[in-house]
C-alpha cells in the first residue's frame, strides 16, 4: 500500500508530511499500523507488506497543516483522513491533491 501527496496550489509533490496509517478493528476502533513522512517527491512507498493478505478498512491520516505553515499559508484542513477498505493481495495506492482551502483522491 502506497499513497503520495501533491499540492494543487503549485502542481509540485509535498515533501515532508507525516502520515499515519490506522486500521480498523471489529469494536470500530483503530490501531495505528504506521506513520511515515513523505519524501522529497511527495511519496510513501510501503506502508502494507505487498502479496499477503491485508483484508480490512484502512485510514490514512495526512497531517496537512505543517506542510502549509512551512510555506507560510493558512489552510482550512489541519489533517486529511481518508478511509478505504482493501481487499485481497493485490496493491493499493491512495494518492491526495491538497491545496489549503480543497483536497481530492481516488484509486
Amino acid at each position: 500500500m502506497s499513497s503520495h501527496i501533491l499540492d494543487n496550489s503549485t502542481g509540485e509533490p509535498a515533501p515532508s508530511v507525516s502520515v499515519t496509517l490506522q486500521k480498523m478493528n471489529v469494536d470500530n476502533s483503530w490501531t495505528k499500523v504506521s506513520t511515515q513522512i513523505t519524501d522529497k517527491d511527495g511519496r510513501i512507498g510501503n506502508f502494507l507488506p505487498y502479496g499477503q493478505n491485508n483484508d480490512g478498512v484502512y485510514k490514512l491520516v495526512f497531517h496537512i497543516e505543517s506542510y502549509f505553515d512551512r510555506k507560510k499559508l493558512q489552510t482550512f484542513y489541519p489533517f486529511i483522513e481518508i478511509v478505504f477498505h482493501i481487499k485481497g493481495d493485490k496493491h493499493f495506492h491512495v494518492p491526495l491533491t491538497v491545496s489549503p482551502y480543497g483536497y481530492s483522491t481516488y484509486k
